[in-house]
């Protein structure tokens, strides 16, 4: 996955705020850099196991969730401060708050598999991998439906479109792997958490979808 972090020219909603449009800007690369962050450690998690890799992308991945949070509170008090977009106020918050929550769930995930240290069997690993690959897109997918949001509010639906598709796929992937996994011969207990941590990395495209569709919702009130 090769995510490009260039961001366009014009931004639009909020006029000539420069330094807010920067925090926002920043605040979203953080989603996205948190993103990046899971795909890399579960890459290693799933070649190496558990190890001083995997540890080490634990730690940056919560360095940008701590930067994340900070970024949030800065422009939440900014908004307030400035008095700026007083009737889509609320829009923008939730939105914040909702996209900081898909950091949150990226870093709980990672310190999930160091606490746990669940054991993968290799025939589920290629599904563990692709089930990673498609949320982090779907992720990806809906940060770029933010970035337009405040910026080129014709392309949030194009975005969001593709939130949907990759939701879908991470649905089909985390069902066959549950499938296989409960299928096979592993005792109860370790069939259980497998299925606990298939869900827990589906959980970030069932978060995608939701800020999607409310994405959606905020897009219609501002052509009103």
């Amino acid at each position: 996955m090769n995510f490009s972090f260039s961001k366009p020219t014009t931004f639009t909603f909020f006029g000539r705020t420069r330094a807010l449009e920067a925090q926002i800007d920043e605040f979203l690369d953080k989603v996205s850099e948190a993103g990046l962050v899971f795909s890399r450690a579960m890459k290693v998690y799933l070649e190496q196991g558990k190890g001083k890799d995997y540890e080490a992308f634990l730690e940056h991945g919560t360095t940008v969730e701590h930067r994340g949070d900070d970024l949030r509170r800065g422009i939440e008090t900014e908004l307030y401060a400035q008095t700026l977009i007083p009737d889509f106020r609320g829009d923008v918050l939730s939105l914040l708050e909702d996209m900081d929550n898909l950091v949150n769930i990226y870093e709980a995930n990672l310190y999930r598999f160091s606490i746990e240290g669940p054991e993968i069997p290799a025939e589920f690993r290629r599904d563990f991998w692709d089930l990673t690959e498609t949320v982090v897109t779907c992720v990806e997918s809906v940060v770029l439906a933010a970035r337009a949001f405040f910026r080129d509010i014709e392309a949030v639906r194009d975005h969001n479109s593709k939130v949907m598709f990759y939701e879908s796929q991470a649905d089909k992937i985390s069902t066959k792997l549950k499938r296989a996994v409960f299928a096979s011969d592993l005792d109860l207990a370790h069939k259980t958490q497998l299925r606990y941590f298939v869900e827990r990395i589906d959980e970030l495209a069932n978060e995608a979808e939701d800020i999607a569709d409310y994405l959606a919702i905020y897009t219609i009130k501002r052509k009103i």
